[in-house]
């Protein structure tokens, strides 16, 4: 077994219902996606159907990432009026089309040719924190932004090598997101700290801070997309002398330095150690309504030995003799 690094930490957090509040505006969790010859349309809104929201992404020029976000807040009717406008405004050229019902967008990509729309178009509710769902990923898709008119290399062999290592990725294995709760941190930290969304994205936890970084760019917010942790996540419900305990097991890895076990050792020249896993127990009293008066949490993190050391794999595979006893 590989030597670690660790360090606990624990706390017992009481009466802090007051303080467990995110200050973040109303989140979206469902989003519906349309096209033109010359735009996609993302309708997104919150899951009461009261704040409704419009992205448009920019398709012919497929070199570079143009999107906009319309800052007006719609009723469902409206929002409904606006897709008909756009529909009646590009009937000479096939009218706007529904693609696809998604819940949140991954990123954007550019390999050699166009950018690329990651999506999440199914997913299942696997634990609650406080009151606030995460969920994992069941399905995802890759769209590319340019129309078929465009010209570009969305068929290049090497593009599509690129497309292939890509999707080898299975998202629908150990990554997990929450719209409402900052799931990339610990509860601790969620308690004592309110920071900014955008932020957020930038700690060492966020698996998807890269193709995220455009569209935070352009936007300034992170309303559509969702932070997605790799790691591992796991609730269940214990009883304890009568009463029904959540038993929560978080394990977060770091996007920062990680690989195989015998190919990343020890710390980088960034002071990265290989491996970085937050580790995060909570346990809470399972309660119908409201948020539980007493909430305990353990975190423990643990990486590689941060020393510049590394190992031959070679010299791991041992070949022992077979030698036949005969009796």
């Amino acid at each position: 077994m590989e030597p670690i690094a660790a360090e606990n930490n624990s706390d017992n957090i009481n009466n802090k219902e007051s303080s467990f509040q995110f200050q973040t505006s109303t989140y979206m969790q469902k989003f519906r996606l349309y096209e033109t010859l010359s735009n996609f349309y993302m309708i997104g809104r919150n899951k009461s159907r009261t704040y409704w929201r419009v992205l448009k992404i920019d398709r012919l020029d497929p070199s570079e990432l143009n999107i906009r976000e319309d800052s007006t807040i719609y009723t469902e009717s409206e929002c409904s009026e606006l897709l008909r406008r756009v529909h009646e405004g590009n009937i000479s050229t096939g009218g706007l089309k529904f693609v696809t019902t998604c819940y949140g967008i991954v990123g954007f990509i550019k390999f050699l040719g166009p950018y690329y729309l990651l999506l999440i178009t199914k997913r299942r509710r696997i634990g609650v924190i406080c009151g606030h769902n995460v969920y994992a990923v069941l399905k995802s898709e890759m769209i590319p932004l340019p129309n078929s008119t465009v010209n570009s290399s969305i068929n290049d062999k090497n593009e599509i090598r690129y497309k292939k290592l890509l999707c080898s990725v299975d998202l629908t294995k150990d990554f997990f997101f929450s719209y409402s709760y900052h799931v990339m941190r610990s509860l601790q930290k969620n308690l004592c700290n309110n920071d900014p969304d955008q932020v957020l994205y930038e700690t060492m936890f966020v698996w998807n801070e890269f193709l995220t970084r455009g569209i935070r760019k352009h936007l300034k917010n992170t309303l559509w997309t969702v932070a997605l942790v790799y790691g591992f996540f796991k609730q269940t419900t214990l009883s304890v002398s009568g009463r029904d305990l959540k038993l929560t097991l978080i394990a977060r890895r770091s996007r920062h330095y990680a690989g195989t076990r015998y190919l990343k050792r020890g710390v980088n020249e960034k002071g990265r150690v290989a491996n970085d896993v937050e580790t995060e127990q909570i346990v809470f009293e399972d309660v119908s309504d409201g948020l539980p008066t007493q909430i305990t949490s353990i975190v423990q993190n643990r990486g590689s030995i941060p020393l510049f050391w590394s190992q031959e794999t070679s010299r791991l595979n041992i070949k022992p003799d077979i030698i036949c006893m005969c009796l």
